[in-house]
């Protein structure tokens, strides 16, 4: 290990994160499979599960998302889910050896209005031990410390990709908007959740810019979401050319030299990536993955497919 490789970096230079990019593949794979031995043990794999508690009729005009009001993906606008009935899927996402629970609701920005249950709902899921997620789409500082003090652990909001590209896959709110959440969270005292989305027609700079910007902020994401687009039939992206999964490979090995001590998190797209690729990715430094069959909307792998590859790698999940 080089010294470079140890110190947590917030000054990466876009030409910096360009060279690792362009390193032979096998390189890249060996320096960030370094990085990552540093830092986390090397077959373990945390297991977290994804509920979408509020479905469709987002005013947002998202690119790649089946919940906008603005695409005909044939989603039905549902109301928030029951209390109870979430915290029943969380005492079952436990017994299945899930041990981080994340809620996602299809706002904008959630409303005072519902801010008493949302907190209820994370203290008692927190209350089963285990550790808290939400994503419910823009927040402000208040929202973000009532949250905080109901003992929420982590805040998901994706920057999704470059800032030079997002004007073209969302319209309704800017990057400084995705910023200030960022910065609202933090100040509360949360942990933040934040990566993108991969294979939306951007190009190799535009995931070079959107891992600096991950990079480069005051505080590095604790979890740092990487998404493979799931194409939806009915939104703007249905058609988006598909992605070359050692590209996607090397945008995890990136993003776990870049992001150290990070949980580099193996998301969306995962049905449609062979097992020898997830396998590349966890060597490449990727430490979590969601089980389950749905993630918000889409598929994901049967979790009895998870564990007989986990079993195959030997990894451990947690």
């Amino acid at each position: 290990m080089t010294r470079l490789e140890q110190v947590i970096r917030h000054d990466w230079r876009t030409e910096e994160i360009e060279q690792l990019f362009d390193l032979a593949f096998n390189d890249l794979l060996y320096r960030a499979h370094g990085v990552h031995r540093q830092h986390f043990e090397p077959n373990s794999v945390q297991v977290s599960q994804l509920l979408n508690i509020k479905t469709g009729g987002c005013p947002e005009d998202c690119g790649y998302c089946s919940q906008s009001a603005h695409h005909q993906t044939g989603l039905e606008k549902q109301k928030l889910m029951d209390k109870q009935e979430i915290l029943a899927q969380a005492r079952q996402a436990k017994e299945q050896g899930v041990s981080r629970f994340c809620m996602g609701a299809a706002w904008r920005s959630p409303h005072q209005r519902d801010m008493a249950v949302l907190c209820e709902i994370v203290a008692e899921v927190k209350a089963l031990g285990l550790e808290t997620c939400m994503t419910l789409g823009m927040l402000d500082q208040d929202k973000a410390k009532q949250l905080q003090r109901a003992g929420l652990d982590y805040y998901n909001h994706n920057l999704d990709t470059s800032p030079e590209y997002y004007s073209k896959v969302v319209s309704t709110r800017d990057y400084q908007q995705r910023l200030d959440t960022l910065d609202a969270v933090r100040e509360a005292g949360l942990h933040v959740c934040c990566g993108g989305i991969i294979g939306m027609g951007e190009s190799r700079d535009d995931r070079v810019r959107l891992l600096q910007q991950l990079a480069n902020l005051p505080v590095h994401p604790e979890s740092v979401p990487i998404n493979m687009l799931v194409k939806v039939e009915g939104t703007p992206l249905q058609n988006a050319a598909p992605l070359d999964p050692l590209e996607f490979v090397r945008t995890i090995a990136v993003s776990r030299i870049l992001m150290p001590e990070s949980m580099v998190r193996l998301s969306a797209g995962r049905t449609e990536m062979s097992d020898e690729a997830q396998a590349l990715c966890f060597f490449a430094g990727a430490n979590s993955i969601f089980y389950g069959d749905r993630l918000l909307t889409t598929e994901n792998p049967a979790m009895d497919q998870d564990q007989q590859l986990f079993s195959r790698l030997g990894i451990q999940p947690r």
